[in-house]
C-alpha cells in the first residue's frame, strides 16, 4: 500500500509504502479510486493556518503526526471487512463521509460529527485519500452514489457538503433574492450550482480573476465584479436593486470580508467558509447601527450529505467542471491549485 504524504511541511509530497491495513471490529477497508483536491489540502501541506493577530494554528497542534497523507474527498471500493462489520460487502463502491469524530460526545450523537472536538477526520488528522487505502470505523460513513460519476461524487464529501451546509445557514427566504458570492473557484462554482438547484436565480459574484468571472457568468451568475473596480460597492448595490441580505465568502480574508460586509444591508447575513486567514477590525457600534450577522461554517453533517446526494440524483444539481489526474500527479495538482489555475475541481484517480 502507498500514500502520497506530507513528510515535511512546505515540501512536495513523497510516495511512501506502508504495511497493509487490516480492518478490526466493525472497521471497513477501502481502496481509494477517486480523491478530490481541496484548498485545505494546500494548508495541510504548508502546515499552518493564519488565525490573525500574529496567531498561527499549526496542523501538529491539531494532533497531526507526520508523515501524513492529505485528501478528504474520497470515493473507494470496499476490499476488506472487520470481523463485526455490517452494512457493507466487498466490491461496494462508496463515497466516504470523512469527518470522523470520537463517536461519543454531544456533537457526534446529534449528527454534528464534523464539529467534534476530538476529530479523527480522514486527510485532516488521519491519513486520507492521497493514499491507496483508508479505513472507516463502520458502514455509517459510507454512502451509495449510484447514478453519479465517482469523480463528481468524491467532491460532495467536502465542497458539495460544505457549500450546502453554508447555504442552509444563510437561509435565504426567497429564491429571487440576490445572493453575493465571494470567490469563483471550486467552492464558488459548487455554491452557484447548488443555489441554482435549490431554485435561486440571482447570483452576484466577486473574484479577482477575469477568467473565473467569465466562467461564473457562463455558469449563470447575473453579474461578476472585480473587487478592485471603481465604485464596486455602488455597482453591487445597483445590480442587486434591493437591500442585499445574503452573502457567502469562500475566500475569507480581510479584503473579501470587508467588501461583503459593507455590501450587506441591515439584517444582512454573511457566512464565512474559506480559510484564507487573517483578521478583520470590526466596529462594534457599527454592528448596532447597521445590524448584520456573521456566521462561521465548517463542512456539514451526514444528513446534509444525504440531501446533497438526493439533489444530485434529482438532476437539478449541475456538475461543476472536473479535471482528473492520476494520483502520481498529486504534487502537480497542488501546484495548479496554488497558482489559481483551476476552474472547478481537480480529482485524483487510481489507487
Amino acid at each position: 500500500m502507498r500514500r502520497w504524504s506530507v513528510v515535511e511541511n512546505n515540501k512536495p509530497l513523497q510516495a511512501i509504502e506502508f504495511p497493509d491495513l487490516v480492518p478490526e471490529g466493525e472497521e471497513i477497508l477501502l481502496e481509494v479510486t477517486h480523491c478530490g483536491v481541496c484548498h485545505s489540502d494546500l494548508h495541510f501541506v504548508k502546515g499552518e493556518f493564519d488565525l490573525g493577530g500574529g496567531q498561527i494554528l499549526r496542523i501538529t497542534d491539531r494532533g497531526v503526526k507526520l508523515p501524513c497523507a492529505p485528501g478528504h474527498e474520497i470515493v473507494g471500493r470496499v476490499v476488506g471487512l472487520g470481523p463485526q462489520a455490517k452494512g457493507a460487502k466487498v466490491g461496494d463502491h462508496r463515497l466516504i463521509y470523512p469527518w470522523i469524530g470520537c463517536g461519543k460526545c454531544h456533537y457526534c450523537t446529534t449528527d454534528q460529527e464534523n464539529l467534534c472536538l476530538q476529530s479523527r477526520s480522514l486527510g485532516i488528522i488521519r491519513d486520507g485519500g492521497f493514499g491507496s487505502h483508508v479505513t472507516v470505523p463502520n458502514a455509517s460513513y459510507l454512502f451509495d452514489f449510484d447514478g453519479i460519476d465517482p469523480a463528481l461524487a468524491a467532491t460532495f464529501a467536502c465542497s458539495g457538503l460544505t457549500v450546502y451546509s453554508a447555504i442552509r445557514k444563510l437561509n435565504p427566504a426567497s429564491p429571487s433574492a440576490p445572493i453575493l458570492i465571494m470567490g469563483a473557484g471550486g467552492l464558488g462554482h459548487a455554491a452557484m450550482a447548488t443555489l441554482q438547484a435549490l431554485g435561486h436565480t440571482r447570483l452576484l459574484v466577486v473574484d479577482i480573476s477575469e477568467e473565473k468571472r467569465q466562467a461564473a457568468v457562463a455558469a449563470g451568475a447575473e453579474r461578476a465584479f472585480a473587487p478592485d473596480e471603481p465604485d464596486v460597492l455602488a455597482k453591487i448595490a445597483e445590480q442587486a436593486g434591493e437591500p442585499l441580505i445574503y452573502a457567502i465568502d469562500f475566500v475569507n480574508i480581510r479584503a473579501t470580508v470587508s467588501l461583503a460586509l459593507d455590501s450587506l444591508a441591515k439584517t444582512g447575513r454573511l457566512v464565512l467558509v474559506g480559510v484564507g486567514g487573517g483578521d478583520y477590525p470590526l466596529s462594534l457600534a457599527g454592528m448596532i447601527f447597521k445590524p448584520r450577522s456573521i456566521v462561521g461554517s465548517i463542512t456539514g453533517s451526514r444528513q446534509e450529505l444525504r440531501e446533497v446526494l438526493e439533489l444530485a440524483r434529482s438532476g437539478k444539481l449541475q456538475p461543476v467542471p472536473i479535471r482528473c489526474l492520476p494520483k502520481d500527479s498529486a504534487n502537480e495538482a497542488l501546484d495548479l491549485l496554488e497558482e489559481g489555475k483551476v476552474t472547478g475541481r481537480l480529482v485524483l484517480e487510481g489507487a
